[in-house]
């Protein structure tokens, strides 16, 4: 059954906001949190009743944040945790919808995750990235094979820069000859799902009314039609709408 979409939605009007090019109130000469809480007033006045914030979340920003290290912590360069639930909390007072963008594909070779993933024994994150079993192996048609980056004997895929790899949600058709290729069904994707849904929980619960998502058809490899993707994004829809129904994702 199709889902009701969030009434606010229909007469949203956004305002997006790249926090490094807006109002620097520390004078480091990067823009920050409380830059866009101090004008708020002015972003009023304009008559949206939305903001959209690009990446704003802990990352070393070799591509302008989409590349996240922490989707739990924000970018120390634009403020703390605090200052983005005080400037949510104050948009909301005012009728003003905040939405961050979520980049769930693929996170920074910097994250915790990765690192771990990367080590050559097994732990909770070695399945959570996709790795082909060889490190010698042929490269992949149509997968961006990236090597040397790793401890374990094998490379990893990359979805864009070398420096973003790819979280694993598992192949629509995985390659029997191909062990590596996992099921969208495996524990490694799956866990990679209920993560992503602790990091929408742990924002809307602080304030935000949803979320951009970058890249959202990336997720699921060798996937004809988006099918696989389709469905992770109609069940995480439908977690939303049961716990969260004013929420969106965008």
């Amino acid at each position: 059954m199709k889902k009701e979409m969030p009434s606010w939605l229909e007469s949203a009007i956004f305002y997006q906001i790249y926090p490094q090019s807006y109002y620097d109130t520390n004078g480091d000469g990067i823009g920050d949190i409380k830059g866009i809480h101090e004008k708020l007033d002015y972003i009023q006045q304009l008559g949206v009743n939305a903001i959209w914030i690009n990446p704003c979340f802990e990352s070393p920003f070799k591509d302008a944040g989409y590349d996240v290290s922490d989707y739990y912590k924000v970018a120390p360069r634009y403020g703390t945790n605090a200052d983005l639930e005080e400037l949510m909390s104050d948009c909301n007072t005012r009728g003003i919808r905040v939405i961050l963008d979520l980049v769930p594909g693929h996170t920074s070779m910097d994250h915790a995750w990765f690192q771990e993933s990367q080590k050559a024994e097994q732990n909770q994150y070695t399945d959570w990235y996709i790795w082909n079993d060889s490190v010698w192996a042929d490269q992949e048609p149509g997968l961006n094979i990236t090597r040397g980056y790793a401890e374990r004997n094998a490379s990893y895929i990359a979805n864009f820069f070398y420096f973003q790899p790819a979280l694993n949600y598992g192949f629509a058709h995985p390659d029997p000859d191909k062990p590596w290729q996992q099921p969208v069904s495996a524990p490694g994707p799956q866990a990679v799902i209920q993560e992503i849904k602790h990091i929408i929980a742990f924002w809307l619960e602080r304030g935000a009314s949803g979320f951009r998502v970058d890249m959202a058809s990336s997720l699921v490899k060798r996937d004809p039609g988006k099918i696989e993707t389709g469905k992770i994004w109609q069940d995480i829809r439908t977690w939303m709408s049961e716990r969260y129904p004013e929420a969106v994702l965008i």
